[in-house]
């Protein structure tokens, strides 16, 4: 149990948080909560702000930390970044219990912050749909939730496009329309989010448009095509990525050399090589990174290769 004197201690902005300290609060106890709770209303918001910041950091360092409580508690905080944080710090659960939670804050929270934070985290919970993980009741409620926020012109175009980049893992052909009528919307941000969201996706039939863009005038868009085309994952257009690898912005030769890693194939993997000595740290660093990821695939696939088939037995039975 929580000593209520380290929950006093923890108010108190002329102490330091002190990381071993905040780490007790690790699955707390349901009769300490209730200290914790009324201790919470109490403090400072900048020390709130620290708090809960602190709370996902050491969450993030640790898989041996839950503060999950702590984070539901703060989905009804009163101030909108300690909201947003909470959805933060849930990221890793996958507890469909949530959803309504998360529902509530997408559609009627003041901000439009916490707005996009909540659809975010809704992409998450479509994800587990479309991988099967949990129950198609859950799934549909998650993706119809998504599209009306998505079709909802008073809502606002951060919190319809981050709700659009949340439901392209869904392969219904509702959610490919959504994903088109995006990209022909007169919005430029929601027009890059659809560019993302053909990635995410993962329909081949997006790919003239992705080849398309990859030409676009804007970096942005160009970017988005270049990561949207790494996620299709095949080898017949790392010839249409490698000119990109020289764009004259870095960020998107830097995702063009990420595309080029996910992808693999022996001629991502000579371009690589080849420039594995830029001029450029930042190049480099990303070459190397590309490389170790082809080389994790090809590692999978020869141990893959390498299993004996389905029915074998060392008796050759």
């Amino acid at each position: 149990m929580l000593a209520k004197g380290f929950i006093a201690e923890m108010a108190d902005i002329h102490r330091p948080l002190v990381n071993s300290y905040l780490a007790d609060l690790s699955q707390m106890a349901p009769e300490d909560l209730s200290d914790y709770d009324q201790t919470w209303k109490t403090i400072d918001l900048k020390r709130r702000r620290e708090i809960i910041t602190r709370l996902i950091e050491l969450a993030a360092d640790s898989a041996e930390l839950d503060f999950d409580l702590i984070f539901k508690k703060c989905l009804t905080d009163p101030d909108a970044d300690i909201r947003s944080e909470a959805i933060e710090g849930l990221w890793e659960n996958e507890d469909p219990s949530l959803i309504p939670s998360f529902i509530d804050l997408l559609n009627t929270d003041p901000s439009e912050k916490v707005q996009a934070s909540a659809a975010i985290m809704l992409g998450r919970f479509a994800l587990m749909a479309e991988l099967g993980t949990i129950g198609p009741r859950n799934g549909n409620l998650v993706g119809q939730v998504l599209l009306a926020v998505i079709d909802d012109n008073s809502k606002a175009v951060e919190v319809r496009r981050r709700a659009l980049e949340a439901v392209a893992i869904l392969s219904t052909q509702q959610v490919k329309e959504t994903i088109k009528n995006a990209y022909k919307s007169r919005d430029e941000r929601l027009m890059v989010s659809a560019i993302y969201a053909m990635g995410r996706n993962c329909d081949p039939n997006w790919m003239p448009l992705l080849l398309k863009e990859l030409d676009n005038h804007d970096a942005e868009i160009r970017y988005e095509a270049v990561s949207a085309c790494g996620e299709m994952g095949t080898e017949e257009i790392v010839s249409y990525l490698l000119p990109l690898a020289n764009d004259p912005d870095l960020d998107v030769c830097l995702a063009t050399i990420e595309a080029l890693g996910k992808i693999g194939g022996n001629k991502a993997k000579r371009y690589l090589h080849e420039n594995s000595t830029d001029s450029s740290e930042a190049i480099r660093d990303a070459i190397e990174q590309a490389l170790a990821e082809i080389e994790l695939q090809d590692d999978v696939t020869l141990s893959q290769m390498s299993l004996p088939p389905r029915g074998h037995n060392d008796k050759g039975e």
